[in-house]
């Protein structure tokens, strides 16, 4: 089975768990591949780390250009306008990467899944919509396109999650943010909101709180 091309951070001990982690726009796997040394975990940590690469497709808004994107984004905005289709075939591919921890030995309570912007909408699709329980979901700078057209699997009902933002993201607005948040609440989660004063990034607060959210998760 083919999967998406990624790059994998093993731990120096057994792996137990494991964080898939999906990179925003015109971006790849190695881009929060570099926050790993600032999460301050100890080598101990059984932890599996995976940045998965999009594929490169022409994005509409950058005018065609071809980019790592998880889907093509139509127009900008707090009405957003996406190729919904391509967002779906992407969720495909990342439950097929969950698959595949589960196939190793991973028990899929011990599996996370994150993402920062458009690996954010892919995250939460996929996630909500896999048939086995996660260990929760870290949406980063992003927003949930699919929050009305999207049957939550039972198996994911009470799953944890955290969403974080930026107070002045001029690109993910934070109302987007918030209305995911709302729309979660409306499904029937508990979802946790942290905003921090920056624009569509990370922070070091924001990773320290980070740190502590995958540690509590995953018990380290």
């Amino acid at each position: 089975m083919d999967y998406l091309s990624s790059v994998i951070v093993e731990p120096e001990v057994p792996v137990n768990a494991s964080v898939i982690w999906l990179h925003g726009l015109g971006s790849n796997g190695h881009d929060f591949e570099a926050i790993l040394p600032e999460l301050g975990f100890p080598a101990s940590a059984p932890v599996r780390f995976i940045f998965p690469h999009s594929p490169s497709i022409p994005v509409t808004i950058n005018g065609g250009m071809v980019m790592p994107a998880w889907y093509d984004i139509l127009a900008m905005g707090a009405g957003r306008q996406l190729n919904v289709d391509q967002l779906k075939a992407s969720a495909v591919q990342v439950a097929k990467l969950i698959d595949h921890e589960i196939a190793s030995g991973i028990a899929s309570e011990r599996i996370i899944l994150a993402g920062f912007s458009q690996g954010g909408a892919v995250a939460y699709h996929t996630a909500l919509t896999y048939p086995q329980p996660l260990a929760g979901l870290l949406a980063l700078s992003t927003y949930f396109p699919t929050a009305q057209s999207l049957t939550v699997e039972s198996a994911n009902q009470n799953l944890p999650i955290s969403i974080m933002h930026g107070q002045y993201d001029p690109v993910v607005l934070p109302d987007m943010g918030r209305d995911a948040y709302h729309a979660l609440v409306e499904k029937g989660f508990s979802p946790q909101w942290h905003d921090y004063p920056m624009e569509h990034q990370v922070c070091f607060e924001q990773i320290k709180d980070i740190a502590a959210w995958l540690r509590a998760r995953l018990a380290l």
